[in-house]
């Protein structure tokens, strides 16, 4: 399955959500699916104006990735575990989007994606910007890396669906 073909995933599967279920926070510390999804759109743009940044970059950048950040791109993807964000990238996402706006938000996504994937090959591939964790990524690998997080956040939107009460009036309130 390419990336676009994942991403209409996420759309056909958010038809299935109920409002109370894309807001239903199963617990401490876990996002709702809404929540999750709003993250993906969140990051997909940031990488995409990532992507940009790259492009527009008249500096050649000669450093490159972190040990992390090659294994990430070895494997084709994130490893399966857990990750922890900090500073501003913990912050909840927000968990009053409608299903719509959520939709809106995964369609912006796919086209700006589109719009970007034909002009890659022509970007300099030493304009890079700096990942926290996985070091100077160049615009390819920006893209390469959108496909990759909505793939690592597969498992979590089974979990979250796993943990759903088939109604609201099951929801166990302590």
């Amino acid at each position: 399955m390419d990336d676009f073909e994942l991403i209409e995933r996420y759309r056909l599967d958010l038809q299935k959500y109920s409002a109370w279920q894309l807001r239903y926070i199963p617990g401490p510390e876990i996002w709702s699916i809404g929540q999750m999804y709003d993250h993906l759109i969140a990051v997909a743009m940031e990488y995409l104006d990532f992507v940009q940044i790259c492009a527009e970059s008249t500096e050649e950048q000669p450093l490159g990735k972190t040990p992390a950040g090659d294994d990430v791109f070895r494997r084709g993807g994130f490893p399966p575990v857990r990750i922890k964000l900090e500073g501003a990238q913990a912050a909840s996402p927000n968990n009053a989007l409608r299903s719509e706006e959520l939709d809106d938000g995964l369609a912006k996504v796919i086209a700006r994606m589109r719009e970007w994937g034909p002009k890659l090959e022509e970007v300099h591939p030493d304009g890079k910007v700096r990942h926290g964790g996985f070091g100077w990524l160049n615009a390819q690998e920006w893209y390469r890396l959108i496909g990759m997080h909505f793939r690592h956040h597969l498992r979590q939107q089974a979990e979250l669906e796993e943990r759903l009460p088939a109604h609201p009036g099951e929801i166990q309130v302590e």
